[in-house]
């Protein structure tokens, strides 16, 4: 049995971020990592026009955004980052390190906007192993304040030094190397045991600052204890300094200090002026020094028995450091977040000595449960996190009125911190905001500690945090469930395939939530209409009066002040005129409350509408027709132009006040608006000058206002990529120059989950763009202001693509051979210079089949000012981004180029055997017009980007994240033609024609982001969610949650009894929690919990299973009844035997409250009750209820409202998953790998049937079913994923006894949660269903506890072999990033030796699909090498595709 892997969501979890110089050395950039993935954020001024207060100040709208640079995909997950700057390099390299002992050196590339890799290290020798299979310490990575080397430390006691040259620094090292002037010279290795033998187990390891050699700090364990040994072992810890001498490679070791407590956790070095580290234990703070004797402070209670190390009290503060992660904001400052997600600002006092003699802690704000953490430029700060939203947060310093602190006695200092500062919550704000203690603390309250401090005149800060950007995570996914879509069109619904929506949990504690997933955008019908004939249509804007902007923003109600203002802006006019086009005719409808057709107007409805729009900021109206153009205010005809070129017009473009028109010949002319004193317009008409021979096939106008696209040269000085820092920098001298007022929030909901309206509100709105262009004007912000220009793209049928300048259309841009679809475009005047730079082949030949159908450049993004081209070759898309290129090249030309967008959208239509000559002239009819696919819209739904019309329509989104997403529409099939439609009865709405010439009006649904991999909405809870269910019959979901409760009480057995004894301790001590658990109905339509349906469970009861079971029923057609079976383990302590519960629970209808719809479903208890063991696992087999108690499987019929028992049978350790199929059970244990048990009802017997008899940590389990094969996968805490098949007739079988692993690969993620689907049948270009063996396949899908969506799907043999000799070229034929070897990615992790090959048998999806990256060139090479074509692999990948485009 053969499979296809492929990942469909990414990754979103971010748990690394450093900040460095990424792309040059003027301009810092965010880089974080999660997973798989690498991307690039810059902070740049977003605007937010949208406020509850009509009196809101420009200056407080304003705040500043992360934009998504760059994005790239690793074969290998992320374990450590760091950066360097190098020696000749203009900008930072970035250091990554990899399982088990990999680094690779990495660095941006301006020519290929893409990373290049510098160095590669490996350290994966049986001799550097020391017997290790593998390596369970993190290969982390150091790198010396000074930039003189770096470190990282390998299978725990081996340290890798990569030293670095620096410039005017003599080296002899590589003399007799012949590595010559290498930035990264050679490697060497220093074993810690032959420094000291008790260097072990070594916690954490960082470099001193202000030290004259690189010095490493070591934190380590010699002798290791836990907390139960305390008694017997404390102040294990220990740290040693060892200074590397790089030259001599001699490390002495200068300071060692011994007997820390056993508790320390991480190591962070304080830099200049102070110097030395902090030491963060569990329960304490250390700051040592080499010059001064070592501070430390006790944080809580536990410290004062557990460590005999000289601790003083920090009075007023009772925290744990287990978990934290902090940051430097100043030398003297850092920033911690706790791992409950409280933000603590530390102050270390120092004296004039620079000797630290103190700390202050100020609790500033409660925000995510951190992951990672990053400070800033500009008082910025990042909270990346695993669990929850990851943050950008700005903090503000606000000092006291009194700048030195006075002198206070220590009973002062006592009396200040008995009155520690309280959160209040306002009542006039909302739920959603952020806490803000600042503006609540007394400056009284601060605390000062120690004389030398207050005589130092230590200034001592409150700081105040706002949240001004947030990414969107659903990680960790633990638990998914399939449901149905509660809002879906009447229209939508008679399907062929089920329409499904995924409902993950997503998060942990207070970041807990629910994310509802759909990977298709499935649009609100408004109404339809029966227009046949119809191929294209417009929508244009009329002229507005003040009285109608009026009457518009009372209907848009967007606040007093836009009301007054007179100039028509972009987008919030509603469009007056639909103009729809047909073979003969137009047809002009006036959009108003009704939709009427107009009979007399200006527009020429005697033939065909090649194009329509606005022009002169809307006011005016052009359209044009096979032989001239008109323009027109309103319904008047203001102008016609009679164009003479030498045959009909076919295309048309506008960039305002430029219209371009090109006859089918080839030859086009430009029209300008153009106003006279009066205030009237009129077009002038100019011919184009460009003489070629070869013919237009399509072309693009574009007015760019991001100054990209410029012919200046650039000085020397000059960095070659300064367009990746005109915003930010700009942005940087305001924030110096101009302090933006801070919102004064006090709830902590903003700072966990950024603003409540933010997933639903888009970044990218017309109104936005309105404040930034107030922005631009304002005199602070003028070096913002970039003059706009207009250029044309033009593609020629000989396969070049030229872009004019206009009006002059000189030619400032040439592409030879376009078609081909190179990864990077390179203006031919550079191509001699810089090919080989791009790993193009300079000579590809362009075949007859390669056309250019279409083209558009269009500016996406914040403020339009990410110029992308799309071009339509054949019925393949071509997506490329312009970036910056400031190389050698000709005068007046643009220092730009473009490179290649990996988005890889299959849109070639499906073949079709029978009726296919019929079904292509229906098409050609449809389409041979010259009809644009290629939609650009603006403010649907608040969202901008392009619709890609055709037999597989597409959404493309671009906000201010910088990210292009692509979402499918294939739920109505093909679309013809698309138009944006804003009108009081369809606010930020469209228009499309699908296949059966149905016009559709329909809105995008507001409650889901589209600013997403996937169409998302997310639902805080506040808790943890542990399970998920989907109740078919009542249509709810069932939602384990739970919350923690501080717990002072423990339970003994006193004789047969429990008793309950309260724990009393002092004010210092840190009580634990406990888990306290609920079952909860949620209704999908509001997703709001459905009141009084709420079971509590006792405490100390955890719930380890919800299912929803069908079981045997006497009242039902089917005989069969679904119930929510919910199983419990109750663990008191050691002494106490554990018991479970078992529930089974009936969802009710009952009559509703008044005005609570909800309230119609109620939770009926029907069973409940103990068993003899822990119930850690429920399911149904053949209508029966079956449970894993203990080390025993029971199976139960349900009669009446009893559990009567039927069968057991004795298992392994710890059955944590079980699913039914048919008679059949698939069964997890935890450390036993699977087992297939067997039901049988006439003998009552419940027996095993085959089992995998190597031990494996399973995390999840599920069927996989081709046709009439059925085979079992299962998941395992290395991240593998295993296919076992039962054969008996296998010889290692053994006759059927174990189950044979026929495939494996290693997905890099943890798999808990998996789910089947049928394979799709319906296909939207098509009304045929798909052949009978993909009806009988079904695909699994499983989300990751990394935020990764993914597919395993059945491969036939003869595909499987094709796609394999392609997948095995592409290993060695493609460059890719940090230089990872994907064959060794995919390769099964064990934690010890395994006695067996690998498998394999399963596809890489990931790496087929970059396939479609490679040029038209580059997949002819490579297929003839496995001897196959371009288009058959195109095929297997689009059937692979197809049928898993659920959800």
């Amino acid at each position: 049995m053969y499979a296809m892997y492929k990942e469909l969501h990414p990754p979103t979890g971010i748990e690394h971020s450093i900040h460095c110089h990424f792309y040059n050395m003027d301009q810092y950039n965010l880089v974080v990592a999660g997973a798989n993935q690498l991307s690039v954020y810059r902070l740049i001024l977003a605007t937010e026009a949208k406020s509850s207060s009509a009196e809101k100040t420009l200056a407080e709208s304003k705040r500043m955004k992360l934009e998504c640079l760059a994005t790239y995909q690793l074969f290998g997950v992320v374990q450590s980052i760091r950066s360097v700057n190098l020696s000749g390099s203009c900008r930072d390299s970035l250091m990554l390190s990899f399982k088990d002992a990999k680094l690779s050196i990495v660095e941006y590339d301006p020519s290929t906007n893409g990373l290049k890799t510098l160095s590669l290290h490996f350290f994966e020798d049986e001799d550097v192993k020391d017997g290790f299979i593998t390596n369970y310490n993190r290969p982390n990575v150091r790198v010396d304040p000074d930039g003189r080397c770096a470190v990282m430390l390998i299978y725990g006691t081996r340290l890798v030094v990569l030293p670095f040259r620096k410039e005017g620094v003599v080296e002899e090292i590589e003399s007799n190397t012949g590595a010559g002037k290498l930035p990264v010279m050679s490697s060497y290795m220093i074993d810690m045991h032959r420094l000291d033998e008790c260097i072990t187990n070594i916690i954490d390891l960082q470099f001193l600052h202000g030290y004259y050699e690189p010095t490493l700090f070591i934190l380590y364990e010699p002798m290791q204890t836990w907390a139960g040994r305390v008694a017997a072992r404390i102040d294990s810890c220990s740290i040693v300094a060892i200074s590397l001498n790089i030259r001599e490679k001699v490390h002495p070791i200068i300071w060692s200090i011994s007997n820390l407590p056993f508790d320390c956790l991480q190591a962070m070095t304080v830099p200049k002026p102070i110097g030395g580290a902090l030491v963060f234990a569990a329960n304490s703070l250390l700051y040592l020094n080499q010059s001064f004797p070592p501070l430390g402070v006790s944080l809580n209670g536990f410290s004062d028995n557990s460590t005999a190390f000289p601790l003083k009290i920090q009075e007023g503060v009772k925290i744990s450091l287990d978990c934290a992660q902090a940051s430097f904001a100043a030398f003297d400052r850092l920033v911690i977040s706790l791992k409950g997600g409280e933000l603590y600002v530390l102050t270390l006092l120092a004296d004039g000595m620079r000797s630290v003699r103190g700390f202050h802690f100020d609790k500033a704000a409660s925000s995510v449960l951190t992951t990672c953490i990053c400070t800033l430029e500009n008082g910025y700060l990042f909270l990346g996190s695993r669990v929850g939203n990851s943050l950008l947060l700005k903090y503000t310093e606000k000092l006291p009125d009194n700048l030195v602190e006075p002198k206070r006695s220590d009973s002062d200092t006592k009396k200040l911190a008995e009155n520690p500062s309280k959160r209040k919550r306002l009542d006039t704000m909302g739920d959603w905001m952020a806490s803000d203690v600042a503006e609540v603390q007394d400056p009284e309250e601060l605390e000062v500690y120690g004389e030398a401090a207050m005589q130092t005149g230590t200034q001592l800060s409150q700081y105040s945090f706002e949240v001004c950007d947030s990414i969107l995570n659903i990680c960790p996914c633990g638990w998914v469930s399939m449901g149905e879509p509660a809002f879906l069109s009447e229209e939508f619904q008679n399907s062929l395939d089920p329409d499904i929506e995924l409902v993950t949990t997503s998060g942990h504690g207070k970041n807990g939530a629910l994310s509802i997933l759909q990977r298709t955008i499935r649009p609100q019908v408004v109404t339809t209409f029966e227009l046949p004939g119809c191929y294209d249509m417009w929508t244009v804007v009329g002229p507005q009066t003040p009285e109608k902007d009026i009457v518009q923003k009372k209907d848009g109600s967007d606040g007093e002040e836009d009301i007054e203002e007179e100039k028509p802006t972009v987008i919030p006019n509603s469009h007056a005129f639909l103009i729809l086009s047909r073979s003969d005719s137009s047809m002009i409808l006036q959009t108003g409350h009704e939709i009427n057709e107009l009979d007399h107007s200006g527009f020429n409805t005697q033939g065909p509408t090649v194009f329509a729009g606005n022009m002169g900021k809307n006011q005016y109206i052009v359209q044009v027709n096979s032989a001239a153009v008109r323009l027109l205010r309103g319904v008047e005809m203001q102008q016609e132009v009679l164009v003479e070129l030498n045959a009909p017009i076919v295309h048309a473009t506008l960039a305002d006040p430029y219209l371009v028109i090109a006859s089918e010949e080839g030859e086009f002319a430009l029209l300008k608006l153009q106003e006279d004193a009066d205030g009237n317009a009129k077009l002038s008409l100019t011919k184009s000058h460009v003489h070629n021979e070869s013919k237009v096939l399509a072309l693009s106008a574009y007015k760019d206002t991001g100054g990209l696209f410029t012919t200046k040269p650039t000085d020397g000085d000059v960095p070659a990529d300064q367009y990746f820092t005109n915003l930010p920098a700009a942005a940087a001298k305001r924030e110096e120059n101009h302090e933006v007022p801070v919102k004064k929030l006090d709830d902590e909901d903003e700072l966990l989950y950024g603003e409540s309206a933010e997933l639903l509100q888009p970044l990218n709105g017309a109104d936005d763009e309105e404040i930034q262009r107030e922005a631009n004007a304002s005199p602070h912000l003028t070096e913002l202001h970039v003059e706009a220009t207009h250029w044309l793209a033009v593609a020629r049928d000989d396969g070049m693509l030229q872009i004019c300048s206009l009006p002059d259309f000189s030619v400032c841009f040439v592409v030879r051979n376009f078609p081909a679809g190179k990864r990077v475009l390179v203006d031919h005047d550079q191509e001699n210079t810089a090919a080989r730079t791009v790993n193009e082949k300079p000579a590809e030949e362009v075949t007859s089949t390669q056309e250019v159908k279409e083209l558009m450049l269009v500016g996406l993004g914040n403020m339009s000012s990410r110029p992308h081209l799309l071009a339509r070759v054949n019925e393949e898309l071509l997506i490329y981004e312009a970036f910056p290129y400031r190389g050698h090249g000709r005068e007046k030309h643009l220092r730009l180029r473009f490179s290649k967008v990996p988005i890889n959208l299959l849109l070639k239509e499906k073949k079709v055997s029978k009726s296919r000559k019929k079904a292509e002239a229906e098409q050609k009819a449809v389409f041979s017009k010259h009809v644009n696919r290629l939609r650009y819209f603006e403010d649907i739904a608040g969202y901008s980007g392009i619709f890609v019309c055709g037999h597989y329509p597409h959404w493309l989104f671009m906000s201010q994240r910088g990210i292009l997403r692509a979402h499918p529409m294939g739920i109505d099939g093909s679309v013809t033609c698309f138009s944006p439609f804003h009108n009081v009865n369809c606010p930020k709405g469209f228009l499309y024609f699908n296949r059966q010439g149905e016009l559709r009006i329909a809105v995008l649904p507001t409650h889901l982001s589209y600013d997403a991999p996937w169409p998302v909405r997310k639902v805080p809870l506040r808790c943890t969610p542990h399970f998920i269910c989907y109740h078919l019959d009542s249509k709810t979901y069932a939602l384990v949650t739970s919350v923690p409760v501080t717990c002072n009480r423990s339970v003994k057995m006193v004789g047969e009894e429990k008793e309950i004894e309260t724990v009393e301790r002092d004010d210092r001590f840190i009580y634990p929690t406990i888990e306290k658990f609920s079952v909860q109905l949620f209704s999908p339509v509001s997703w709001e919990a459905i009141p009084n349906t709420s079971i509590e469970f006792e405490d100390w009861e955890h719930i380890t299973c919800l299912k929803n079971v069908s079981l045997k029923s006497e009242g039902t057609v089917s005989g069969l009844k679904g119930y929510l079976a919910v199983g419990t383990n109750i663990s008191y302590s050691d002494e106490i035997t554990c018991r479970g519960r078992i529930l089974l629970l009936d969802v009710i209808e009952v009559v509703p409250e008044p005005g609570q719809p909800l309230t119609k479903n109620k939770i009926k208890v029907l069973y409940d009750e103990e068993q003899k063991g822990p119930v850690t696992s429920l399911t149904q087999v053949a209508g029966h209820l079956l449970g894993a108690i203990g080390q025993k499987i029971y199976m139960w019929e349900l009669n009446g409202d009893q559990l009567v028992a039927r069968a057991f049978i004795d298992t392994q350790i710890y059955v944590h998953q079980t699913i039914g199929l048919k008679n059949f059970v698939l069964v997890a244990d935890i450390v036993k790998s699977i087992s297939l048990l067997r039901y049988q009802e006439e003998t009552k017997t419940l027996s095993l049937i085959s089992k995998d008899i190597k031990p494996m940590d399973v995390l999840g389990i599920e069927y996989f079913i081709d046709n009439t094969q059925i085979a079992f996968l299962a998941t395992d805490t290395h991240c593998n994923v295993f296919l076992y098949l039962y054969q008996p007739e296998a010889r290692e079988s053994c006759g059927g006894q174990r189950l044979v692993r026929r495939a494996d690969i290693n997905i890099g993620s943890r798999v808990v949660s998996m789910f089947r689907v049928r394979c799709k049948i319906q296909d939207p270009s098509t009304d045929k269903k798909a052949s009978s063996s993909v009806e009988k396949k079904q695909v699994t899908f499983f989300a990751t506890l990394d935020g990764s969506l993914s597919y395993l799907l059945p491969m036939t043999e003869k595909t499987y072999r094709r796609l394999l000799m392609l997948q095995n070229a592409l290993v060695i034929h493609i460059p890719h990033n940090a230089g990872l070897n994907p064959r060794a990615y995919r390769m099964v992790k064990s934690g010890h030796r395994m006695l067996a090959n690998q498998n394999r048998n399963i596809l890489d999806g990931d790496l087929l699909w970059k396939f479609l990256h490679l040029s038209m060139g580059e997949r002819t090479e490579l297929c003839k090498k496995i001897g196959t074509t371009s288009d058959q692999i195109i095929e297997d990948l689009q059937d692979a595709d197809r049928q898993t485009a659920h959800i």
